[in-house]
């Protein structure tokens, strides 16, 4: 007879449902089905999923995706600058950003961020890479207040006459 293993995380995730293994074995005729492993089995926090929100199908699967689109040594230590503190925020994870960079050899390199095709940041960094850390960390404040500004005008304001954003 031969043991095949069947999971059932994905049927049980489009219901609403947090996302359990069952473990199953089933015979090659099929005619005989026992659970190994239940849900009474589990652990209570797996088996009800309280320790974890509730998830959507609808919900952005790259939520949380810092992009990098500099191509300098000053436009990615602007990034690493950026990202690691932007990571230390409790938003990090819902929003997806990315770090523009066009560099000018007379005025330093030109750095913006975006977020759903909006600048959030635009700024000119010095040639001298001493005070990118401290721009960066002050990006990330500006960024942070932008979004909140920008997702709160998005939810209260509902006209006709301007449409949906698209792709």
């Amino acid at each position: 007879m031969r043991l095949l293993t069947l999971l059932c995380p994905l049927a049980l995730a489009l219901n609403g449902v947090t996302a359990f293994a069952a473990v199953t074995s089933v015979t090659k005729n099929a005619e005989k089905v026992t659970p190994v492993v239940s849900k009474a089995g589990l652990p209570q926090a797996a088996a009800t999923g309280s320790d974890q929100p509730r998830r959507s199908v609808f919900d952005d699967p790259l939520g949380g995706i810092v992009v990098n689109r500099t191509v300098t040594v000053l436009g990615k230590d602007f990034y690493q600058y950026f990202s690691s503190r932007w990571r230390q925020k409790d938003i990090s994870g819902q929003y997806t950003i990315s770090i523009h960079e066009r560099p000018s050899a007379r005025f330093g390199s030109e750095i913006w961020v975006q977020f759903r095709q909006k600048r959030m940041f635009h700024a000119f960094l010095p040639p001298a890479r001493a005070a990118t850390k401290k721009i960066s960390w002050s990006a990330v404040e500006l960024v942070y207040q932008n979004i909140n500004d920008s997702e709160i005008e998005r939810i209260m304001v509902k006209t006709p006459d301007l449409g949906p954003e698209e792709m």
